[in-house]
């Protein structure tokens, strides 16, 4: 049972000691553990059936297993997946069927991540789910489509876990800070927005979120005073990721000037830069790669075959090498210098990632989602999904990105070179999807 021990220790993470031990602790899934709910009142009436939990990580898979653990009075079998296999689960069915029979004990087994057992082995376990020998518990963080044999997850009632929303974050949060403040630290004091930039970079994994914040308040108390601020969880979230590079300031003073150059339209500083590095020693593939990010960051569809022209550069490079790359590596430096410029791409994919890390992970539209498998149809997946070639010239008016971005513009293109068509288009399908909309508002008046 040491899987759900809920003694708090120094040695254990701060995710462990803050795992729910109750139902009323336990925070979202509203829509399968509200009052009245079938999987609360099993719960709660200890009358266990096979289930499986289906969700994405710290979305309460495992702490439900530990809540019925300790609500049970039946014997419960945590197992792992990874160390078990057809052995244990031919003596914990032997078992299992003897104290059904003579004490009338059921036993309940529950397997993390049920995927990573093999067909055999889940072979092996349908039986004894099928006669009620063994109540199982499956979790996964896969589909079970694709990670759960059809056999086994027809006996399977399927629960599907959300992430957890921001706001249940939050109290998470704020339920383990209150929890330092209780072990006698006093002066730990946590920013509103700091707390709200947590849940934001948890994507609704309250594992996550805990493990982000358990160094930013050892942090806390030892330097900062007890003050957990937007800049200390960035700061923390940064040492996790950090990247080292052991090349020396001229190596980059190059780059930058070579990149510079070219992005003000001046091949002949362009060469004389690119000459500079790679007579100096420097890795071709490395010039080569730098251009290949040019072409995207400060050409893009001002010019689409910027792009074709520096992969190709570096293709040679790594077909003949130096010297004789050096001409390819040339020729596209000079292309570049030459091509009009446009940035939109790159200012696009940075709004981008400020939404994500703004507004977290919001799922898939449902109707967006595939459904190759007859259990994701059930679940709704594709409903109402339009095919935009049956609709006059492939415009469909449909919602593509999650509700809480609805309408959200992150690409503008500017009137330069290519980009100009691609901003023409734009501006078309906008006017089509608005006569779409008025002329079915009028229908519907």
């Amino acid at each position: 049972m040491d899987l759900f021990d809920t003694t708090t220790s120094k040695q254990k993470p701060l995710a462990e000691i803050m795992r729910p031990a109750t139902l009323d602790e336990f925070l979202g899934q509203e829509a399968i553990l509200a009052p009245g709910k079938v999987l609360r009142r099993a719960i709660e009436e200890d009358r266990v059936f096979s289930m499986l939990f289906w969700g994405p990580p710290g979305s309460g898979k495992t702490t439900l297993a530990g809540i019925i653990a300790r609500i049970s009075r039946s014997r419960f079998v945590p197992y792992s997946t990874v160390t078990v296999g057809v052995k244990e689960i031919r003596e914990l069915a032997a078992r299992a069927a003897e104290d059904l029979k003579f004490s009338g004990t059921r036993t309940i087994l529950f397997l993390d991540e049920i995927h990573r057992f093999n067909r055999s082995q889940q072979d092996y376990l349908l039986p004894h789910v099928e006669n009620g020998t063994i109540i199982l518990i499956g979790a996964t963080t896969e589909n079970p489509s694709f990670g759960v044999n059809s056999a086994l997850l027809s006996r399977l009632r399927v629960f599907i876990l959300e992430p957890l929303s921001i706001e249940d974050i939050q109290t998470i949060v704020l339920r383990a800070v209150a929890r330092e403040k209780g072990l006698g630290a006093e002066s730990l004091l946590a920013d509103e927005q700091a707390i709200k930039l947590i849940s934001n970079l948890s994507g609704g994994d309250a594992r996550s979120a805990l493990n982000i914040l358990e160094p930013a308040m050892a942090e806390a108390r030892k330097n900062r005073g007890g003050a957990i601020s937007v800049e200390l969880i960035q700061e923390t979230v940064q040492k996790r990721n950090l990247l080292y590079d052991k090349s020396g300031e001229e190596h980059y003073n190059l780059i930058s000037a070579l990149h510079k150059s070219l992005r003000d339209g001046d091949p002949d500083a362009g060469l004389y830069w690119m000459g500079r590095m790679l007579e100096g020693g420097e890795d071709p593939l490395y010039v080569a790669r730098r251009l290949v990010r040019f072409a995207s960051e400060d050409v893009g569809l001002a010019s689409p075959r910027a792009l074709e022209q520096a992969v190709a550069a570096y293709q040679a490079c790594r077909f003949i090498g130096m010297p004789e790359c050096a001409l390819a590596l040339a020729q596209v430096v000079v292309f570049l210098a030459a091509a009009p410029k446009s940035n939109s791409l790159e200012g696009a994919y940075i709004a981008v990632k400020q939404e994500i890390a703004k507004s977290g992970h919001p799922g898939v539209p449902i109707h967006l989602r595939n459904a190759p498998t007859k259990f994701m149809k059930n679940v709704g997946y594709g409903k109402d999904y339009k095919y935009a070639h049956d609709f006059e010239d492939a415009i469909v008016d449909q919602e593509h990105l999650p509700e809480m971005l609805k309408g959200k513009v992150f690409y503008t293109p500017t009137e330069r070179g290519f980009e100009k068509t691609v901003k023409e288009w734009i501006i078309q399908r906008r006017r089509a999807l608005a006569e779409k909309r008025s002329s079915k508002q009028k229908r519907d008046d």
